[in-house]
């Protein structure tokens, strides 16, 4: 008589989108942006104000086009990978629109998620308090100019960044350890170290983000809702609700 075996059998490992060597190579970039983030946050002046970059909106500009290049550096780096691998960009995406009901069902997601996300950084903010730690509050955008490429750079941080972060390091780290839950926690603070030029409080804030955006790549299966969030949540919090509350 054949008996059949009623323990759950644990799901096998996902297959991995790049090298583990490439993935060394993307964690060594973020302990850099580390190094360069300590290296703003305390140079010329110690912990409080000083005279670097993230004190005066003259150099506002030629920081919002260095973060622009770097983020879509970043993302080649993550497709050149991917494609030695065998995949390509739409890999880390996940896939494109194929119908106008699909851009809504991604919209009636992003606009409740977006309001999650916003109430999650108030509250983290708030347990966690003020600090000392430099800003970049001097660097949001003034003139139309600024806003211009505000937008801009806004919008790549949500194409380049989801992608790097949610679609290329999780499935990353979610092949390494065949956890879900591990990948989407290992990539969130990675993705808050990698703003770690804004502060401890802010690297410790943008991972809790990060992890809400992890959970939603994990629930949705594609990141086109997580880029239209974080889209518009950096171009709301750099610039417009200074417009639409002042």
């Amino acid at each position: 008589m054949q008996v059949n075996s009623t323990f759950p059998t644990r799901p096998p490992k996902p297959e991995p989108i790049a090298s583990w060597m490439h993935l060394a190579g993307f964690i060594a970039i973020m302990a850099a942006l580390l190094v360069l983030g300590f290296y703003a946050q305390y140079a010329g002046g110690g912990s409080g104000a000083g005279s670097g970059q993230l004190d005066g909106h003259g150099h506002a500009i030629q920081i919002y086009l260095t973060a622009l290049g770097m983020d879509w550096a970043l993302l080649y780096f993550c497709w050149v990978g991917v494609h030695k691998h065998g995949g390509n960009l739409w890999d880390l995406a996940g896939g494109r629109w194929t119908s106008w009901r699909e851009v809504f069902s991604d919209l009636a997601v992003a606009v409740p998620f977006w309001a999650v996300w916003e109430g999650a950084a108030y509250g983290v903010h708030l347990l966690l308090g003020s600090g000392s730690a430099k800003t970049v509050d001097s660097l949001l955008p003034q003139s139309l100019v600024e806003v211009l490429v505000w937008i801009a750079t806004s919008v790549t941080a949500g194409i380049c960044e989801e992608m790097a972060f949610r679609g290329y390091l999780q499935r990353q780290f979610h092949a390494l350890t065949g956890n879900i839950s591990w990948a989407i926690v290992l990539q969130a603070l990675v993705f808050g170290i990698a703003h770690g030029y804004q502060g401890w409080r802010n690297v410790v804030v943008i991972s809790v983000l990060g992890g809400l955006f992890g959970v939603l790549a994990a629930w949705r299966k594609n990141l086109r809702a997580n880029m239209i969030v974080h889209a518009w949540a950096d171009i709301w919090g750099g610039w417009l609700k200074f417009v639409v509350l002042r």
